[in-house]
């Protein structure tokens, strides 16, 4: 009877060994795996230099990361983050735009959301902590900083008002205390928060109240995170329609008479012993004893030299997608603008939608719209033309050159979003360091 017993457990055990094994051997394949996905996914980066973040991104300390995998799943964008060999690495950096979920979840606190070692980055203005430059009385607030998200531009513009409104003495004269450039919600909480301490100020801009959220396609959702503007509340929600947040923006510039100044566009600023001067591209010229730039990072839209390219067929902004029905159309780029304004297009009835791209895949736009991007090009809404540029632009058609072949296709009207040019170069001029570079401050 024990021998049976004996015999019959030992089968029990031999049966659960052979189960654990066979677990562990999936368990491994599925690590090999994984970890050949995301080096692949890393290596694709690399070779398009998606890998490499423009502003912000997740700064990883090996030695405290113990590969547990919660920030690759906190992350709402997907692969920006990946565990290669144990380690939390930065699979594509374009893809991060600053939640900060990875940080929050870390156990061990080996991620920090930032802009690292900034002396070798020509694209990040060095700051200090109240936002100022190497320029006594100079600020620059928002996504021209570095950093994006409109509860991280809030945050800002108050800290460099508080640090000019401490530091600001009484004088007898013309000049306003503060000039904001912008009048997005970096510029517009600056200025609310400035009115709040009793100072004055003008806003500037190209545009109205909004800034570049009046660049935003009609009904556009914007991811938020908890904020609170000066003289309005918090806004709590994850989520806004472009109309919302235009709601709130324009109504406190109304209701608080907030100063804006729009048809300025800057080109410059003139230093002297006691204030500034905001020059404008026709010339005019506003003083202050401080300056706060609220301006977005995109700048000037990059235009792409083909043939044609100045004809009213072809915009650099989509508002409203439903002005477009029955049109062949083309939208050129990449990026999130592209995917997002390809998607409502081709939700318009009849349009027949081809989307350009230069590299092989989409790599730099956000989870969601790359799940909305592959579902409209499976459904046949969305056709992709990859590894593809603009060689010609016609009347009726687009010339595209595709792998070294021309390949035409009927068009009525043409998108580019191929990005922007930054006003780095302005900046410089006006004396701004940027990264590592070493210069006197101007007095």
């Amino acid at each position: 009877m024990s021998d049976m017993f004996f015999d019959e457990t030992m089968f029990v055990w031999g049966v659960m060994l052979i189960f654990a094994a066979f677990v562990f051997i999936l368990y491994v394949m599925k690590f090999k795996r994984q970890q050949r996905d995301y080096m692949e996914q890393k290596i694709q980066a690399d070779s398009v230099g998606a890998s490499r973040p423009q502003a912000q991104y997740p700064i990883i300390d090996e030695s405290l990361c113990i590969g547990c995998s919660t920030c690759v799943a906190a992350c709402p964008e997907g692969d920006v983050l990946g565990i290669v060999f144990g380690k939390a690495t930065l699979v594509n950096g374009l893809r991060c735009i600053g939640h900060g979920d990875c940080e929050d979840a870390c156990p061990v606190g080996a991620i920090e959301v930032g802009l690292g070692d900034i002396s070798q980055r020509d694209d990040i203005p060095a700051l200090d902590a109240s936002y100022q430059t190497n320029i006594p009385g100079l600020y620059i607030v928002g996504e021209l900083g570095g950093i994006s998200l409109i509860h991280n531009a809030i945050a800002q513009a108050k800290i460099a008002v508080e640090h000019i409104a401490a530091h600001i003495t009484p004088v007898v004269g013309d000049l306003k205390d503060i000039v904001i450039v912008g009048a997005g919600p970096a510029g517009l909480t600056a200025a609310l928060a400035a009115m709040q301490k009793g100072l004055t100020v003008k806003v500037l801009d190209q545009q109205d109240a909004g800034g570049t959220i009046l660049q935003y396609p009609r009904r556009k959702l914007v991811m938020t995170q908890k904020a609170e503007i000066p003289g309005y509340g918090w806004l709590n929600r994850e989520e806004y329609t472009k109309e919302e947040l235009l709601e709130v923006w324009q109504g406190l510039a109304r209701d608080h008479a907030i100063d804006i100044d729009s048809g300025f566009k800057l080109t410059n600023l003139d230093y002297h012993h006691d204030h500034m001067t905001a020059v404008s591209d026709c010339g005019k010229e506003i003083g202050a004893r401080n300056v706060i730039l609220a301006l977005g990072r995109r700048g000037t839209p990059r235009k792409l030299g083909a043939p044609g390219e100045a004809q009213a067929k072809v915009m650099y902004q989509l508002i409203d997608a439903q002005s477009f029905r029955e049109q062949h159309l083309l939208v050129v780029g990449g990026g999130d603008s592209a995917v997002e304004a390809a998607i409502a297009l081709a939700k318009q009835p009849g349009n027949n939608v081809t989307i350009s791209y230069r590299k092989a895949r989409f790599f730099r736009i956000k989870k969601k719209n790359e799940e909305r991007i592959a579902e409209a090009i499976e459904q046949g809404l969305v056709t992709p033309v990859f590894d593809s540029n603009v060689l010609d632009i016609r009347p009726d058609l687009v010339v595209l050159d595709v792998g070294g072949e021309a390949l035409e296709i009927e068009n009525d009207f043409v998108f580019v979003f191929a990005g922007g040019i930054p006003p780095f170069d302005m900046l410089k001029r006006m004396g701004i360091t940027f990264g590592g570079e070493e210069k006197e401050l101007v007095a």
